[in-house]
């Protein structure tokens, strides 16, 4: 059997008081889950930046190590060089062999410019990952800290945020999809989270508009679902307002 629109209306109004309460519980954490993310995020962008680090370091010391092997068979091949030297036909075999001990030496002097390069590479390198790590740490101090903070503040609300949750989860349950989809949206969109209301001294509980009298008594009626016109929300019943001489 499907629910009446007033059945649906003390639904929402339920999940609403759900929500507001756990809405209360997250406001008491005040900026620290959002400070713990950044920090988070903040970290796992240095520890990303590092590992770049370490692996240009580990391709610039590759580079090094080939510049290297290539001078020693640069000086394997200057000795055959000049062994072969001693035993010349003539002039032009000479002058050849002399020209190939020749490029081979600028091979090897390139090869140290590049070796020099590559070293002051890695000096660089390594200030920049040292003030990098120095900042990791600083900032896994910071969220050492927060996390505790964060750890103090929720132990005291856990049980009461658990049984919400717990709450909350069963209660949904009960209203239809669509409704509750329509229900989420409003609240995403709203700043205060409120998404269903009452009309107060003839104003939307939510954005303080005037409520029109005839649309007022549509409400009270809940034979439909009505929207507040400024801000959307869900117009679920109107308050009566006591007379002075009863609220005293």
């Amino acid at each position: 059997m499907e629910n009446t629109i007033a059945q649906k209306l003390d639904a929402l109004l339920k999940l609403q008081e759900i929500d507001s309460s756990l809405d209360e519980i997250l406001k008491t954490r005040g900026d620290l889950p959002e400070e713990v993310r950044d920090l988070e995020d903040e970290i796992a962008g240095f520890e990303t930046r590092l590992g770049k680090f370490k692996s240009e370091i580990a391709n610039l010391n590759t580079e090094i190590d080939n510049f290297k092997n290539a001078q020693k068979e640069g000086e394997k091949l200057i000795k055959k060089y000049k062994d072969q030297q001693m035993n010349v036909r003539n002039n032009r075999e000479y002058d050849a062999i002399t020209k190939e001990i020749e490029l081979q030496e600028l091979d090897m002097q390139l090869a140290d410019k590049k070796i020099n390069e590559a070293r002051a590479r890695i000096r660089l390198i390594e200030e920049d990952a040292n003030r990098a790590e120095s900042i990791l740490n600083e900032r896994n101090e910071d969220l050492k800290v927060k996390k505790n903070e964060l750890s103090v503040i929720t132990s005291e609300s856990q049980a009461e945020e658990q049984g919400l949750i717990a709450e909350r989860e069963k209660h949904i349950k009960k209203i239809e999809e669509r409704l509750l989809k329509s229900y989420q949206k409003i609240r995403d969109n709203s700043l205060n989270g409120l998404a269903v209301v009452h009309v107060q001294r003839g104003a939307c509980g939510g954005c303080f508009s005037i409520v029109p009298p005839q649309r007022q008594a549509d409400i009270r009626e809940r034979k439909k679902l009505i929207v507040c016109e400024h801000c959307g929300r869900i117009l679920a019943d109107v308050e009566s307002v006591q007379p002075v001489h009863q609220r005293r």
